[in-house]
């Protein structure tokens, strides 16, 4: 029996959600569980109903589309998130990339485009819309500008980020309130920077990062 991908749509005008719901809701394996209209709305529900997809805006009420998309995954890495926005520019798209989003697709595309999109990261795969590809191969194909290497490259972007607040002397419970995440999963970010940065322990992590540059803001 083939398996219908439960869906959460996550946007701040009620038109569009209901027109997503329309298109959606109609194609066969599909099945829309859920509505949001502000990110810590999406944020709960997402956690309460384990969507496979989430339809994710990226600007709505309080916490943005790509903060949301963060704690999603933070909560339930497995969830698919697929941005669907009006804004095509570079920062956008690879904000939503490093936040940990699988598809990426305008608000104009043809629904057949959206469903492409849907299908494809419910099934594990990353995804772009016809117009964001484009915008990609662009900006991978043209000559980048030389930039300052970032610190410890083994590590990925959230676990510098916790590396950067073990380095200003924050203790586990106050990380996990700054990420927006729970204890646990700062101890696993914590074990992994410790396994790749070949230390043993806090001390020598806060003097690696501090060497580093890391660290440099004053703990509040």
């Amino acid at each position: 029996m083939e398996r219908t991908i439960r869906i959460l749509i996550a946007d701040d005008h009620a038109v569009f959600r209901e027109g997503l719901r329309f298109v959606l809701g109609s194609e066969p394996g599909m099945e829309v569980v859920g509505e949001a209209a502000t990110g810590k709305e999406v944020v709960e529900r997402a956690a309460e109903l384990l969507p496979d997809v989430v339809l994710m805006d990226i600007q709505m009420p309080g916490i943005n589309g790509i903060e949301a998309t963060r704690r999603i995954l933070d909560a339930n890495p497995k969830t698919g998130i697929v941005v669907l926005t009006m804004f095509d520019d570079d920062d956008s798209v690879f904000s939503a990339m490093r936040a940990g989003a699988r598809g990426y697709v305008l608000k104009g595309a043809d629904p057949s485009e959206i469903l492409k999109v849907v299908n494809a990261v419910a099934e594990g795969e990353a995804h772009f819309g016809t117009e964001i590809a484009r915008r990609l191969t662009d900006f991978f194909s043209a000559p980048q500008p030389a930039s300052p290497a970032e610190p410890f490259p083994e590590l990925t972007v959230r676990e510098r980020e916790v590396l950067d607040l073990i380095a200003q002397g924050h203790n586990n419970a106050r990380i996990a309130r700054s990420l927006f995440v729970s204890p646990k999963t700062v101890r696993n970010h914590i074990s992994r920077i410790f396994t790749k940065l070949q230390i043993a322990d806090r001390t020598q992590a806060i003097l690696r990062a501090r060497e580093a540059g890391l660290g440099r803001d004053d703990p509040s």
